[in-house]
């Protein structure tokens, strides 16, 4: 039987309905959209989804548990016990003052925005809670990123999620009994979203890029790669755990790595000596002066060059650059120094690279096309204990964003007179993630592509952001 459009009457169906009049049926039921509307919302011509805009996250994640107090919430009129250690700096908004560590940012407060009102309810060295709002995944955002905007860039084979370390600028640190080390697996965990979705680890320091580099003619390279996914084909049908599929997607992004190049945008060295300059904090654990500071064995000097290469990576087509910091656990004992002393220059160490990254991004024109965000798991007691430091605190934690197509210029929320607890209704971490995703993704769109696991789209669709932020 010939179908009912092939006949000379195909101008309507079987039915008697004109197609005209069955396309628009199904524009109504689709809430508006034509049907090559649809086909173009889950993705465009190079497989990237439709719905993905042309923007970039850095999270710049202080691991160990940084003090609200001290970074933009100062207090100096409370009690000596509860009041901010490293004093206080004016800021360019009129009554509004950070911890004294942070002159730099205090003069770029129209290109910031800080949330005075946001706490991870955490009070251990649990990242992936204040990286991934408590989700019933037990994914980061990162993840949730990777999984919707898939692991690589079409256009250059670039990961799309990737973690910088301390490690990624200089091989063979020894950071000491590093617990907040043995944790960072969990700031970029993908959870039940498999593994293929967690970040990819660019650490390796100096001989990062000299491993990517290709050292075999390209059609030497392809016999063996060919050679390779042979033996994998064989593999793969004799897994039943899914172990070398994971293996599979980390070998084709380092392949992609070495084979389309992109290995230089892992090499900071190519950047003009005085932006390097720019960003460089290696200066400021050193001298005499600062022989008190050494028991940070937790801190590097390196997070200039962490936030100089994250810059790049997004420059290359990275989505989601994750930059870890550690040695942020304050509690003035073994493992940092008595009267919160590492404040100092951890704090001023924050302060020239976050200043000196924000202002690249305007001077190259990135402001908004990548989305600055600076926090860690908790916040920090807002009484000093006996040793003259701060312990574990979830009800205020430091959180700033800088660009990103969001509302910058304004601090968000108060807290109490003791920075004890917010001022009315306070901001979570699913907020933090809500915010985030919706200014990654055109959540409208997103919606109809039924290959997002439902899980993200209710994450996404639940209301939950930092309005202020948004247009």
């Amino acid at each position: 039987m010939l179908d009912c459009f092939t006949r000379p009457d195909s101008r309507r169906d079987c039915t008697g309905i004109s197609r005209r009049g069955l396309l628009q049926v199904g524009s109504l039921a689709l809430g508006g959209l034509s049907l090559p509307q649809l086909l173009a919302a889950s993705a465009t011509a190079d497989g990237t989804p439709s719905y993905l805009h042309d923007r970039s996250v850095v999270l710049l994640f202080l691991s160990g548990g940084p003090s609200h107090i001290e970074f933009f919430d100062p207090k100096m009129t409370a009690p000596s016990e509860i009041r901010s250690i490293t004093g206080e700096v004016q800021t360019k908004i009129s009554g509004i003052t950070f911890g004294g560590t942070f002159p730099r940012l205090a003069e770029l407060t129209d290109r910031i925005s800080v949330v005075r009102s946001y706490g991870t309810k955490n009070t251990g060295h649990t990242y992936a809670k204040a990286a991934g709002g408590d989700n019933p995944m037990n994914a980061t955002m990162s993840a949730m990123y990777s999984r919707v905007a898939g692991a690589n860039d079409v256009q250059t084979g670039l990961p799309k999620n990737i973690l910088v370390k301390p490690e990624t600028i200089q091989n063979g640190l020894t950071l000491g009994n590093n617990f907040e080390s043995g944790a960072l697996p969990t700031l970029t965990q993908a959870g039940s979203l498999g593994k293929p979705f967690s970040a990819f680890d660019s650490s390796g320091g100096s001989d990062l890029k000299d491993n990517m580099e290709l050292r075999l003619p390209k059609l030497r390279l392809g016999d063996r790669r060919d050679l390779l996914e042979q033996l994998d084909r064989i593999r793969f049908s004799a897994d039943r755990n899914g172990t070398f599929e994971r293996a599979g997607r980390y070998q084709q992004q380092a392949f992609d790595i070495i084979t389309r190049g992109i290995s230089e945008a892992f090499d900071i060295r190519k950047e003009n000596p005085e932006t390097i300059a720019r960003y460089d904090t290696t200066g400021i654990f050193k001298g005499p002066d600062l022989q008190r500071y050494f028991d940070m064995r937790r801190a590097t000097n390196l997070l200039g060059h962490q936030l100089l290469l994250a810059r790049r990576l997004c420059e290359a087509g990275c989505g989601f650059v994750t930059v870890s910091d550690c040695g942020w656990d304050m509690h003035a004992n073994n493992n940092s120094p008595k009267g919160m002393a590492g404040m100092w220059p951890m704090g001023q160490q924050v302060d020239h690279a976050v200043s000196a990254f924000i202002q690249d991004c305007h001077d190259r024109g990135l402001s908004e096309k990548i989305l600055l965000i600076v926090t860690g798991e908790m916040g920090r007691s807002p009484r000093l204990n006996g040793n003259g430091g701060r312990d574990h605190y979830g009800e205020l934690t430091p959180l700033l964003f800088s660009g990103g197509g969001l509302n910058m210029g304004q601090v968000i929320g108060r807290s109490d007179g003791t920075a004890s607890r917010p001022e009315g209704d306070g901001y979570q971490p699913r907020h933090l993630v809500g915010t985030v995703m919706n200014s990654l993704f055109d959540t409208g769109v997103m919606r109809l592509d039924r290959t997002v696991p439902g899980e993200i789209l209710r994450i996404i669709n639940s209301g939950n952001t930092i309005p202020a932020l948004h247009s």
